[in-house]
This record gives C-alpha cells, sequence and structure tokens, in this order.
C-alpha cells in the first residue's frame, strides 16, 4: 500500500461520503485540497491531539470555510475528536460537524469561517498576536512564543475586499510567520473565475510585500507532497515577508464532476460517488478505513506531543530564570483580569467631558493594569482617542515591523480587515484587542463583528462621533441607524455612556465579559451627573427621581440624557413628577431581574419618553402604548451641531411637549 496516497485519498472519499450522506456540502475543495491539508498536518503543523489548546501550537485557519470537511477529514485521521460517527452527523443538529467551520463548537477549529475573506483576516491576527507576543516574553535560548500561522483560501475569499485589506496590512508589517495557501482551481459557483477573477495573483501579492510561491497539484503531479513541502520550506525560511503558496488544484478531483462548478456546493449524488471511488482506486465499505492510514497519521500526533514535552520543559526552566515575565505570560494567556474595583480614580473625572476623552482617560488607566491590552485605530486615533500613552513609569510604543513590542496599532484605513485582524488577535490567546473608529463606520466593521458575537469574543470597539453631534460633516458622518444594527446582533453589548462614570461602567463590563462591546462615544462635550457611577453595569438605572410614584419617566442614552434632565427640572416647575432613567445598554438591562427591571421602569406607570439621537427603532418596547419618542427618522445635515440638535427636535422644550402629551395619553 502507499500509505501516503491513501491517506490522501481518504481524506477526499470520507468528505465526500459525509457530504452526500447529508445531501448538503462542497465536496469540490476538499477533493481538490486533499494534499495541501495531508501535507500541512503531516509534515508541518505543530500540534498536540491529546492538548488541542497548547499554546504555541501551528494554527491552521480553513478561510474558505465552505469546504469544512477537509477540516474534520483531517481531525478524524489525526486523533483530534472527530469520530467516524461524527463524520456521518455531518450537518445535522447539534453535531460536532457543522456546515461551516464553529470556533468553540468543534474542538481544533481556531476560527469560525464561512464569511469569504475573514479567516485570511483572523489568519493575519494570529500571526501579529505571536509576534507581539513573541517580542515581548522571548528571551536567548527560551523562545517560548514560536510557531506558524496557516491560512487555506479560495477565489472567492480572494475576490472579497477584505483579503486586499489584511494582505495590504500582513505585508506592511512583515509578518514572516503567516504562510497563505491559495487553492487556484479556477471555479466558483457560477462557473469559471475568467468572468470575474482575472487578475494576475502573485503579481498582486508581489506588490503588497508577499514572497509569492507556486506549486502544481493537477493531473500527473496532483499528489505531490514533495513540491509542495519544498514551497512550505521556503515561505518559512523567509521571515521578513509573508507568503503566499500558490496552489494550482482540479476542484472535485477524482470525480466525473471535476473541473465544474457541478461539485463546488453540491453533492455528487450516489453513482458519482462510486465512480470517484473507482477512480481513486478506493476499495472499501463506506465510512472505513484502513489501519494503516491511521497509524500513519499518528506519528504526527506523536511528534506534536514530543513538541510540547520539549516546551514545556523549555518553560520550567524560562520560569526559573525569568520568573516575572513567565508569571506575566501565564496570566495573560489565561485571560486573567485585574480587580477593577481596586483601580484608584477609576470613576473620578473632575469636569465635563466628551465621552471620547473619557475613554481615553479610562482607556489609559487599565493599559497600566492590563499587559494584555493592545489596539488601535483606523487611521483616527487623533480624533477617538484610542490610544495608550507613555506615561514615567511605562512605555506602550507602536507596533511596526520593526518594533512588534508595541501595544499601539496603526490599522491604516482598513476598517473591515482591522475588525477582523482584532478577532485574530483575541483567537490567538494572550490579548484583550480593541479597536477603533468613527461610529458610522461600523458599516465596515460589521460582518467582523457579527462574528465576534457568533464566537463570543470580547473585542472592544471604541466608535466614536456618534450622533447628529459630528455637525458639519453632514449626513455621511452622522450615524442614525447604526445602533439599532448592532444591538439586533445577538451576543453584544452595545454602550452609549451618558458621561465619564458610565463610559468607566462601560469599560469595565468589556474588560470583565465574554462578549464583544461597542463603545459609542460622543465628539461633543458632556455634563458629569452626580447619580450616575457602577449602576450603569446594570444596563439601565435611575438617574435622577422624584418622591413617591412618578407621573411620566423620561429615559435615552448618551448625549441626550441632559435634554431629560434639564425636561425633568422643567417639568418639576410644572408640577409633575418625572424619573430620568439612563439607558446607556440596553443588552445588560435585558439581563436583570424582573424585580430589578419593575424598580427602574414601573409598569404602572405609562407616560413615558424616550430620547435618543438615532433610529427610534430600540425603543418602542419601552415606550409601550402611550409613550412618546424623540428620535431621528431621517438621515442628518451638514451644520453645526447646535443647530442641528433643535433642527431635529432634540430641545428641552420638545421632550417637556412629548411628555405631557404621553402622560395626557396614559389617563
Amino acid at each position: 500500500m502507499d500509505v501516503q496516497k491513501t491517506t490522501i485519498n481518504a481524506i477526499r472519499i470520507l468528505s465526500a461520503e459525509a457530504i452526500d450522506k447529508a445531501k448538503s456540502g462542497h465536496p469540490g475543495l476538499p477533493m481538490g485540497c486533499a494534499p495541501i491539508g495531508y501535507t500541512l498536518f503531516q509534515h508541518f503543523l505543530k500540534f498536540n491531539p491529546a492538548d488541542l489548546a497548547w499554546e504555541n501550537r501551528d494554527r491552521f485557519v480553513l478561510s474558505a470555510g465552505h469546504g469544512s470537511m477537509l477540516n474534520y477529514s483531517l481531525f478524524h485521521l489525526y486523533g483530534m475528536g472527530i469520530s467516524m460517527d461524527d463524520l456521518k452527523e455531518f450537518r445535522q443538529l447539534g453535531s460536532k460537524t457543522p456546515g461551516h467551520p464553529e470556533y468553540g463548537h468543534t474542538a481544533g477549529v481556531e476560527t469560525t469561517t464561512g464569511p469569504l475573506g475573514q479567516g485570511i483576516a483572523n489568519a493575519v491576527g494570529m500571526a501579529l498576536a505571536e509576534a507581539h507576543l513573541a517580542a515581548k516574553y522571548n528571551k536567548p535560548g527560551y523562545d517560548i512564543v514560536n510557531h506558524y500561522t496557516y491560512a487555506l483560501c479560495g477565489d472567492g475569499c480572494l475576490e472579497e475586499g477584505i483579503s486586499y485589506e489584511a494582505a495590504s496590512f500582513a505585508g506592511t508589517h512583515k509578518l514572516g510567520k503567516l504562510i497563505l495557501l491559495y487553492d487556484d482551481n479556477e471555479i466558483t459557483i457560477e462557473g469559471d473565475t475568467d468572468v470575474t477573477f482575472k487578475e494576475h495573483v502573485g503579481a498582486r501579492f508581489a506588490a503588497q510585500n508577499w514572497q509569492v510561491l507556486r506549486v502544481d497539484l493537477t493531473g500527473d503531479n496532483v499528489d505531490n507532497v514533495a513540491a509542495l513541502s519544498e514551497a512550505i520550506e521556503k515561505a518559512k525560511a523567509r521571515t521578513d515577508k509573508p507568503s503566499i503558496i500558490i496552489c494550482k488544484t482540479n476542484i472535485g478531483f477524482g470525480s466525473p464532476l471535476q473541473d465544474t462548478a457541478k461539485c463546488h456546493g453540491a453533492p455528487l449524488g450516489v453513482d458519482n460517488l462510486q465512480k470517484s471511488k473507482e477512480k481513486l482506486g478506493w476499495n472499501y465499505p463506506p465510512f472505513e478505513c484502513p489501519e494503516e492510514v491511521y497509524e500513519h497519521c499518528k506519528v504526527a500526533g506523536e511528534a506534536g506531543a514530543l513538541a510540547q514535552a520539549e516546551w514545556e520543559k523549555m518553560f520550567a526552566e524560562y520560569a526559573e530564570t525569568y520568573p516575572e515575565l513567565a508569571k506575566e505570560y501565564k496570566s495573560v494567556m489565561a485571560g486573567e483580569k485585574p480587580n477593577f474595583d481596586e483601580i484608584e480614580g477609576l470613576y473620578d473625572f473632575a469636569k465635563p467631558m466628551a465621552t471620547r476623552q473619557t475613554s481615553a482617560q479610562v482607556l489609559n488607566q487599565l493599559a497600566a493594569y492590563m499587559p494584555q491590552l493592545m489596539g488601535g485605530s483606523a487611521d483616527l486615533g487623533p480624533s477617538n482617542l484610542s490610544e495608550m500613552k507613555d506615561t514615567e513609569n511605562v512605555k506602550y510604543g507602536h507596533l511596526s515591523a520593526e518594533n512588534f513590542a508595541g501595544r499601539n496599532m496603526h490599522y491604516g484605513i482598513r476598517e473591515h480587515a482591522m475588525a477582523a485582524i482584532a478577532n485574530g488577535m483575541q483567537l490567538h490567546g494572550g490579548m484583550q484587542a480593541y479597536c477603533a473608529t468613527f461610529f458610522v463606520f461600523s458599516d465596515y466593521c460589521k460582518p467582523a463583528i457579527r462574528l465576534s458575537a457568533l464566537m463570543g469574543l470580547p473585542v472592544t470597539y471604541i466608535m466614536t462621533h456618534d450622533s447628529i453631534g459630528v455637525g458639519e460633516d453632514g449626513p455621511t458622518h452622522q450615524p442614525v441607524e447604526q445602533l439599532i444594527m448592532l444591538r439586533s446582533i445577538p451576543g453584544i453589548k452595545v454602550f452609549r455612556p451618558a458621561d465619564g462614570k458610565e463610559t468607566a461602567a462601560a469599560w469595565v463590563s468589556a474588560m470583565s465579559g465574554k462578549e464583544p462591546t461597542v463603545l459609542v462615544l460622543s465628539r461633543q462635550t458632556l455634563p458629569q451627573y452626580e447619580g450616575s457611577g457602577k449602576a450603569a453595569l446594570c444596563g439601565g438605572y435611575v438617574l435622577e427621581d422624584c418622591e413617591g410614584t412618578p407621573d411620566v419617566i423620561l429615559m435615552g442614552t448618551g448625549s441626550e440624557i441632559e435634554l431629560c434632565v434639564k425636561a425633568k427640572a422643567a417639568l418639576t416647575e410644572k408640577g409633575v413628577k418625572a424619573r430620568v432613567v439612563s439607558m446607556p445598554c440596553i443588552e445588560e438591562f435585558e439581563k436583570q431581574s424582573a424585580e430589578y427591571k419593575e424598580s427602574v421602569l414601573p409598569a404602572s406607570v405609562k407616560a413615558r419618553v424616550c430620547v435618543e439621537a438615532a433610529s427610534p427603532y430600540s425603543w418602542y418596547k419601552y415606550a409601550g402604548d402611550c409613550g412618546e419618542l424623540v428620535c431621528m427618522t431621517t438621515f442628518g445635515a451638514s451644520a453645526p451641531a447646535g443647530v442641528l440638535f433643535p433642527h431635529f427636535g432634540f430641545t428641552v422644550e420638545n421632550v417637556v411637549e412629548k411628555a405631557l402629551a404621553s402622560m395626557e395619553k396614559a389617563k
């Protein structure tokens, strides 16, 4: 038996069988890329099947996530926790083998992929994290952080714009331990790629400062493991550039549908599956594989286990020589956080400030206690104040190809890749990632923010210039619908704080939680409120109250809380009892007990006014049948903020009028 050839064919056939049983899936990529997967796992990928979370493992990202059966077949053959029964349950409810790879669901999956191009940017973030941690913690003779990031992508990934952003960033930062394998099979769902994708991929990557290598894995060269291995060795040897290996492949290799779009996203079918087995010389019953293949694959896992044992021995010596560094390294890799209640002055703000300014103050206080905190902005650092500043005692520095130890990032004008790179950093471990841009550009970040939420990654998104308060830049830069867009994503926290103490609470929530947090911050100066504070951690709370049961509740977020507070004072003069409720984070408020929510928003008080300079759709639930809304139902306009707010009805007088109207309806 040619065990190498049989193993590669096992990957092909197991993938095709699972897809055929599910009557759903994408057999083309696993069958065409089987030699790529085999070469990586058998000869290069450093992993221990008994400890898939070993922190110094190599990372493998299947950016072309529709080819998930490649992952699962490899995981099965290499003893990584996927049984043959799991393969038979491909794409079935609750199985370990869902339609696209899902981080946190299937052990060994490094990131959730499927939206094309995201995996490339995630891999860039992982490689960046490796470079940063290595620069920070490695010492002569102790390369405790020393691993590679491999990603497999297809034509679709490279057509998506995020791949350009991410590749440009990686080339600029000379991420030499990033190796991208490109499945160049010239087929997409609609047919040949020549109808949409004629660019010279190698020239494009060369222009972005990548090493470009090529391997032919078609025809007689289809299982040319030696040639691919030589290319990977060259990629690993080039440390001043990331590398792309352009692998010419046959989609659906071995099947009658080879080299056609028909095998991209549909099962082969019983007849074509049988013909594929005959073509590949596969004479085993369905979902069976010869024991020699398992024994062959076991060698790679044993090598990984030995590598981990050697690493652990080295780390023990490192810990004796550099005890403080070792302690910090273990702490950040474990995701440990400080006791935020013990950070002196975290909730202290002496004067009115824009919440982007209070955020900057809190960020820099936290940075001194959190060596893993790392992030930056999409070329907007001076505007969204997202930089960690050097102090007498701490130097943060800017990360670059010459200084990977820096903690401040220059992402460039690449919002989509920025968010996905931050996901990759967070996935790698040892990092508490944040990124920043203007709130209106959350639209560019949204696909990656959604994946942050889907994976449960506590990435923090600093989004400043939060409303029509942006002013003269006009409606293109004034977010209106973005709040409801982000609030609609499951598993996310969206904080729009009204002052410094609420901003501090938002940061503490972001650093403490296990989900992504968006901080929506003002450009304009806002007051500091005596009644605000840690209660903001509950998402909604009573900021100012009246004696007894209120006649009306005024609620809102951010800059509009000032209108609510002033309207309360005006209503008090009219003999109306009003309560002001600040609701900086609806998601956190909804997590509270029914008793708590009733104490803040008693059901008996029907008269309510909701005030927010954004879409009204977040507020109907809280307004009820008798409530009134002061929100945006159009785009903004270009004018000073002081002109725009009254123009769109954001005045004390209008809030008072709405309160009286709501009270009338509630009678």
